[in-house]
This record gives structure tokens, C-alpha cells and sequence, in this order.
């Protein structure tokens, strides 16, 4: 029984000492409960024949149903293998962007070159999405500025994303121009954090620059990209179907139809709240799965986590 009561009076204790940041914390604990915890609530309908009318507790349950339709669809495979080639794609090459781009700016030392640098790849993320799919949509017909650079080097113009095959490619070129610079901003700050008498031992030892970065910049900055890498693999499937649907159209739905444009088509448009339900539920399931895996990979090859 004294355990009990340690720990009460302890909680107690905690409170009169930080009650102020309690207080602060509410509204953050609130948000979360009414935004994130609370509407998991409604996952429920995967497993039911979901009816506006009935609602959510009067609708039929049917198990498994909707995740068997889903398994044994002819777009199930597509849209997974175009889920996950997107996704490897943009781990492949727009993960690591943004710290090479911090690793760059990093070793600029004009003060006023690295600013400009630093505003104008931030620049594009404030950009509207709508804007950045209507300019990529312009830069990329048939007329556009990307055609009009291929025929004056002697290629035929065309529409690229009415190419299937050029879907992926235009697709992560744009987000990574969307992206590198805001994401280098935590990659800039950790650089920030490495003690500056690293790199004079190193240069009175005869350390190059590179050799600088190799040694001292990048493992100085290696927890940060660890835990950045653990983030995204809890991400890995979760590509936005906001840009997808103002890129793609019937003709590339081949290459770029993904799991969360098939969500939107099937809940939104074609009213299948259920089945859209299970299938995002099923993508939930397997980011879970990936993100723990990540985290326990981390862990134990290189002592960086979440938990």
C-alpha cells in the first residue's frame, strides 16, 4: 500500500511545484484528445456496412469484408507497388537533399550569399500547392519552359505528364524543389551545436575541408538524421494525395495512382466510406509497423530513438 502513495503524493508534489505548466499543457493535451485520440473512434466503420442514416453504432458489422474486397481487387497491387516505388523514390533521393544542402550552405562563408541562398530555397514551400501543381503543370506541356529548353536542344516537345513513365520522376523533382529548404533548417541548426574546436584541432592537423565534413560535420549531425530517417519510415506510405490528384489523370493513373488518391476516389467521390475506411486503416497499420521497426534498427545499430 506505501507504493501507492508514494507515487500520489509524489504526483501531488509535481503538480504544487509545476502547475503553470500543466496548466500551458491543457490546451495541448486537448487537441490532441479532440483531433487525433477521439476520431479513431470512427475507424470503426472498416469494420461495418457504414449508413449515414444508421450512423456509426446502428450500422452493420461485416468483420472483415471491406479488407478482403481490397486484398483481392484488381488496383490493389498497382496501387501498392505505385505507393511504395514513390515513396523508396522520394527516401532515396529527397531525404537525403536537405542535408546536402545544409552541408553546402554550411561551408559558404559570405555571410550575404548564404542568406540568399537560404531564402530563396526556402521560398517554395510557402508557395500555395495548387500554385506549384498549376506552374509544374505549366513548365511540363507540350508548350511549356522545360519542352521549349528540350527543343531547343534538338528533342520533341511534349506533354510529360501525360506520360505514365514520367509521373514519378516530375513528381519527386517538384517536391524536392518544394522541400530542400525548409527541411535543411533542422539540419542547419544541429550543425550549429558542433563544437568549433573540432574543426580547429582538425585543421592544425592538416584536415581538408572534405575531410572536415567527413569526420566531424556528418557524424556531429548523425543522431539528427536518425531520427529525421525513424520520422519518415513512420511516413513511408503516406503519400499526399493533394498534389497527386492535381498532377495525375486517368492516363497516368498506372503510375500514379497511390493508396491515399485511390482513399480520396473511393470515400469522397464514390461514397464508399467503409471500404475507404479499411484501406487507410490498412495503410495506418503497415506506417505503424515501419515505424517501430525503424526505431528498434535505430536503436540498436546506432543508439539514436524515439523511445
Amino acid at each position: 500500500m506505501s507504493a501507492p502513495k508514494s507515487f500520489r503524493s509524489r504526483a501531488l508534489r509535481d503538480f504544487a511545484m509545476n502547475k503553470y505548466l500543466y496548466l500551458m499543457f491543457l490546451p495541448v493535451l486537448a487537441y490532441y484528445v479532440v483531433f487525433h485520440y477521439f476520431p479513431m473512434y470512427g475507424a470503426t466503420i472498416a469494420f461495418k456496412d457504414y449508413s449515414p442514416i444508421k450512423g456509426i453504432l446502428g450500422s452493420d458489422w461485416i468483420g472483415l469484408r471491406h479488407f478482403e474486397d481490397f486484398f483481392q481487387s484488381y488496383y490493389f497491387w498497382r496501387i501498392l507497388k505505385n505507393t511504395l516505388l514513390i515513396s523508396l523514390y522520394s527516401l532515396l533521393f529527397e531525404f537525403p537533399a536537405p542535408i546536402v544542402l545544409a552541408l553546402l550552405i554550411n561551408e559558404v562563408r559570405h555571410r550575404a550569399f548564404k542568406r540568399t541562398v537560404q531564402t530563396i530555397t526556402y521560398m517554395p514551400y510557402f508557395i500555395s500547392l495548387v500554385v506549384i501543381c498549376g506552374l509544374v503543370t505549366d513548365f511540363t506541356n507540350a508548350d511549356g519552359l522545360i519542352n521549349r529548353l528540350f527543343v531547343w536542344f534538338g528533342y520533341d516537345g511534349q506533354a510529360m505528364l501525360q506520360k505514365p513513365e514520367l509521373f514519378r520522376p516530375i513528381y519527386i523533382l517538384s517536391e524536392i524543389w518544394q522541400r530542400i529548404g525548409w527541411e535543411s533548417i533542422i539540419y542547419i541548426a544541429a550543425l550549429m551545436s558542433i563544437d568549433l574546436e573540432q574543426y580547429e584541432a582538425a585543421r592544425m592537423d592538416g584536415a581538408s575541408r572534405l575531410r572536415q565534413m567527413l569526420h566531424i560535420t556528418l557524424p556531429g549531425i548523425l543522431p539528427t538524421i536518425a531520427i529525421m530517417l525513424i520520422l519518415r519510415m513512420g511516413n513511408l506510405l503516406n503519400v499526399g494525395f493533394e498534389k497527386i490528384i492535381l498532377l495525375y489523370n486517368p492516363v497516368t493513373y498506372e503510375t500514379a495512382d497511390v493508396i491515399s488518391s485511390f482513399v480520396y476516389r473511393k470515400g469522397l467521390l464514390e461514397f464508399g466510406w467503409s471500404y475507404s475506411s479499411a484501406v487507410g486503416l490498412f495503410n495506418s497499420l503497415i506506417n505503424l509497423a515501419l515505424l517501430v521497426s525503424a526505431n528498434y534498427f535505430s536503436r540498436r545499430f546506432s543508439r539514436s530513438s524515439l523511445w
